[in-house]
């Protein structure tokens, strides 16, 4: 009996493991939101690092939260990086695309809470008086990442921080 318990919790782990390694080797997170502003008004609140103090869904985690700013100010090469408390780890974004008032490319490197890079990108679309802006991130997904997509998604664990961090941009730049 405990033979056969034994095999079908092998069977039961390399049938989850043989599931992983057929998952997407990468992943991409997106959200959008209109906001009733001009671009050139809310390109500079993504670009100037700065300004994320307003607006980030990670910044008010870790109030002690060490920050450093260095480069361009909201240019290309302008770099950001933090280090916190668990909940926000930390890690260095820097600005390496940028075509305003529609466009900032952000290379985001993860140091801890575990050591991963991205790709960020915010593009700005002008509709009358309203602006479309879509947050992207894609990145590669290592097996761990497959595996736990396999229990719950990137889009679900970082989604609705995108969705709250495009409410507080739309916050900050209507007023």
């Amino acid at each position: 009996m405990l033979k056969k318990i034994g095999l079908g919790v092998l069977l039961l782990i390399a049938i989850i493991l043989g599931m992983a390694t057929v998952q997407p080797t990468t992943f991409r997170v997106q959200r959008q939101i209109d906001i009733k502003a001009p671009a050139e008004r809310i390109q500079p609140l993504i670009s100037d690092f700065h300004h994320w103090t307003q607006w980030s869904p990670w910044e008010k985690l870790d109030p002690a939260m060490k920050r450093t700013y260095s480069g361009a100010t909201e240019d290309l090469g302008a770099v950001y990086a933090w280090e916190g408390d668990d909940k926000v780890g930390a890690g260095r974004m820097e600005i390496t695309g940028l075509k305003a008032p529609e466009l900032v490319q952000i290379k985001l490197d993860f140091i801890k809470p575990f050591a991963s890079a991205c790709q960020t990108e915010f593009t700005l679309a002008s509709k009358g008086e309203m602006t479309s802006v879509v947050w992207t991130m894609t990145g590669p997904a290592d097996f761990t990442t497959r595996l736990m997509g396999l229990f719950v998604s990137m889009d679900k664990m970082i989604g609705k921080d995108f969705e709250a961090g495009l409410a507080n941009l739309k916050e900050v730049a209507e007023k």
